[in-house]
């Protein structure tokens, strides 16, 4: 199951995987000191660091292989399983080096590696290795630095200063605004497009409030075929009739919208394939869908969209059924995980492959549309694979499983001593990775 922010966060703090994001977004060392990739992309060779478990136990070859392929394994309950299907084996080379084996080249497996949902935990007892350790475990955990073994100068194994503990709480949005607010937390982040409206009523200066440029999927996933919606058509047209403009307005002036499911070419052979109805006014693709609606003979038109709290989702919701009103169709606003026909995905893509984002997109896609991403991801060579992705992007524009609206929007509230939060695509900021004095 995915994990939710503070869950995540708690993971990546007191556990890592054979890498991990820096501050900037990008790739560093975990339980991995180096590492190299030989065979044309299908194998990567990984040395492990002197590590030790937050119990003081050394950290083996064999456990974190053993780790990483129960993380992996097709039984796992791990959101990232799918997308790591073209891991063959791991082998233990070493005490000190792991072999990852790939059926296919991954350019972007490090990525996924990197994410805290592959941060490696040993049950028994249960211990991650850092770069925090829970140092009174409470519903409010308080992080505690590690000492890393691995450091050569002993003026840096010093205890660390209690300034550098950090408290995790985990809360709703406006009580964690008005703790900032009150100077009572450094940090506020994992903010969403839900919570938005509520930074401008908590007397947060600008200056503190930052946004990520987050790269993944923010629209509609249409999860039910009956009626209306069972003609492709008809999904195009209700796709085309929204007005994105106004509806990304009513919560961010500045939040832009989008008309495809991938943001670029990425690793496709192509650019995205467009919707046919994109290159028209928005007048025209409404008196489209009217005209559609208006032919529609089994009944009045009611959709049910699955939405999260917080005003701004109700601001969206607003926005939304008043595009579906001008062409004659009524909504209902449900909860997110209350049967439903169009269903929001907000998701910051944890790599950057077109593959992710159409599977992520494709919640109840044509069989067409599900062979294509299976072709695409059993492709042997990345060229293949590039072809085939090409072919899967131009069946799911037709199919219009997914309705995009824009790209997610992450926020956060920081103070100004956190001078080394960073922007990032994936709109992640590691604990260690805030403060020039926080353990690295």
């Amino acid at each position: 199951m995915p994990l939710d922010t503070p869950a995540r966060l708690l993971a990546d703090a007191t556990a890592q995987g054979l890498v991990r994001f820096d501050a900037a977004g990008q790739i560093e060392p975990g339980l991995a000191e180096r590492w190299i990739v030989i065979d044309d992309g299908m194998t990567y060779i990984f040395r492990l660091r002197e590590a030790s478990w937050s119990d003081g136990a050394p950290v083996t070859a064999e456990q974190v292989a053993a780790l990483l392929k129960r993380q992996i394994a097709p039984s796992s309950q791990n959101p990232l399983t799918p997308f790591l299907t073209a891991v063959d084996d791991i082998i233990v080379m070493t005490p000190q080096v792991i072999e990852v084996q790939l059926k296919r080249p991954r350019p972007d497996l490090l990525k996924l590696f990197a994410q805290p949902d592959l941060a490696l935990m040993r049950l028994r007892p249960a211990s991650g290795t850092g770069p925090f350790r829970v140092g009174r475990p409470a519903r409010s955990p308080l992080l505690r630095p590690l000492i890393d073994p691995a450091r050569g100068d002993p003026d840096d194994r010093r205890a660390p200063k209690p300034e550098e503990n950090v408290r995790l709480i985990g809360e709703r949005a406006a009580r964690a605004i008005a703790r900032f607010a009150a100077h009572d937390s450094d940090l506020v982040t994992g903010g969403t497009f839900a919570d938005w409206p509520l930074v401008g009523l908590g007397e947060v200066a600008p200056a503190n409030v930052r946004t990520d440029p987050a790269a993944g999927l923010f629209g509609l996933a249409i999860v039910n075929r009956d009626g209306f919606l069972g003609d492709p058509a008809n999904r195009a047209a209700l796709a085309g009739a929204i007005d994105r403009a106004s509806a990304m307005a009513m919560v961010l002036p500045s939040w832009g919208i989008a008309e495809q499911i991938l943001p670029e070419q990425l690793d496709s052979a192509s650019p995205p394939h467009p919707a046919a109805w994109a290159p028209l006014p928005l007048a025209d693709r409404q008196a489209q869908a009217r005209a559609r609606v208006a032919a529609w003979t089994g009944g009045p038109i009611a959709l049910r969209i699955a939405l999260p709290d917080g005003p701004g989702a109700t601001l969206l919701f607003g926005a939304l059924a008043a595009s579906l009103r001008r062409v004659g169709v009524s909504s209902t606003r449900v909860a997110i995980g209350a049967p439903a026909d169009l269903r929001l995905i907000d998701a910051v893509a944890p790599y950057d492959s077109a593959r992710w984002y159409l599977a992520t997109a494709c919640r109840l896609c044509s069989e067409a549309a599900h062979a294509a991403l299976d072709a695409a991801r059993d492709a042997p060579t990345l060229p293949d694979r590039a072809a085939r992705l090409a072919e899967a992007d131009a069946v799911i524009a037709g199919d219009t499983p997914f309705i995009p609206l824009a790209r997610p929007l992450r926020w956060s509230l920081v103070a100004l001593r956190l001078r080394q939060w960073q922007p990032n695509s994936r709109a992640w900021h590691p604990l260690n990775r805030l403060r020039p004095d926080t353990t690295s």
